[in-house]
């Protein structure tokens, strides 16, 4: 079967391989995968950026096909059914936080970028009804992550108004749907003012450009600040945020990705009674808590493109560049 692996002897340090279809052993599945979609962490897995990268590894975390074969112990109604794949591996009982032996599907387990991926039985959930495959395969990760910022972490509710920032990534744009769903007032930043445009006509109240020098001060006149802001960048605007963040107000940060803030105004942040909360990934629990919320309210995610699978590594290069606006899938 085809699959990408992640290699060690190629410029490109990913290449898709022939390699042999896998078999489920007792509790497992094997399923089809129609489509997968890319996540950041595949990229980081790529340059070398995670943690316990093990060559020749079959990426990807996310996932939706047909169930092909099952192993022994399986429950049989599961044969033949449209699934999306719980990506997480390990969570345990502890629904505040994962165990010492949690990882994610597609490092360092075989993941969905192949013509078929095995798992463990209790990975599956039926595929949402309104959701094609390739829909269904930007939801796993993504959601998940952004219904424990959203829900678990921020708390967000009827009324809240929410900001939310790097609107073009998918965790940010599920975090966006979720909080309009149930009714708060969100706002979103980006350094694209294509993309705020995009997201002001989906039902933004605001768009901020961060690139801008004032943005939090603009933000902060244009809105009266906000009661939950979720977050992936950290860095220096992690300041701003403070700005803007209201009395007793939530911080929620599921990433870092420019890294930790030089310096923080602690002033602000013990007299605004405001919290910072981490949060990644989620529980099993959660996990089913996402997929019914999205099949109840019918949300779909924002793809950015769907290629063949033969173009993945183009795909790869694409979200390097970061100028995708949602998820990119590729399809079998």
């Amino acid at each position: 079967m085809k699959a990408l692996l992640l290699v060690d002897e190629s410029q490109d340090k990913i290449a898709i391989r022939e390699i042999e279809k896998p078999s489920p052993k007792k509790g497992e599945v094997l399923v089809q995968v129609k489509a997968a979609a890319l996540n950041h962490r595949d990229q980081w897995c790529r340059i070398g950026m995670y943690p316990n990268i093990q060559y020749d590894t079959v990426l990807g975390s996310d996932g939706a096909g047909v169930v092909a074969e099952i192993g022994v112990g399986v429950d049989g109604s599961w044969l033949n059914k449209e699934v999306i794949i719980n990506p997480n591996i390990h969570w345990g009982d502890d629904e505040a936080a994962q165990s010492a032996a949690y990882h994610i599907l597609g490092m360092p387990t075989n993941g969905t970028f192949a013509e078929y991926v095995v798992v463990h039985a209790d990975r599956l959930s039926e595929k949402p009804a309104h959701l094609n495959f390739s829909e269904a395969a930007a939801l796993p990760l993504g959601g998940l992550t952004a219904f424990r910022a959203t829900f678990t972490k921020g708390h967000v509710s009827k009324g809240n108004k929410v900001l939310v920032s790097g609107i073009g990534g998918g965790v940010a744009q599920f975090a966006f749907q979720f909080a309009l769903v149930v009714g708060a007032e969100v706002c979103v930043t980006s350094g694209s003012p294509e993309k705020l445009d995009q997201m002001i006509d989906r039902g933004a109240t605001g768009g901020f450009n961060y690139k801008e020098e004032a943005w939090s001060k603009n933000a902060l006149k244009t809105t009266g600040g906000f009661d939950v802001i979720i977050d992936s960048a950290g860095g220096s605007s992690m300041n701003d945020y403070l700005r803007l963040i209201k009395s007793g107000g939530r911080l929620v940060h599921y990433g870092s990705t420019t890294g930790a803030p030089k310096n923080l105004d602690m002033f602000r942040l013990f007299w605004s009674q405001a919290s910072i909360h981490g949060s990644t990934m989620g529980s099993d629990k959660e996990f089913g808590e996402m997929v019914k919320f999205v099949s109840e309210n019918n949300i779909k995610p924002i793809l950015s493109s769907v290629r063949d699978f033969d173009q993945i590594i183009a795909a790869f290069d694409e979200m390097h560049a970061g100028n995708q606006m949602g998820k990119l899938v590729v399809t079998f």
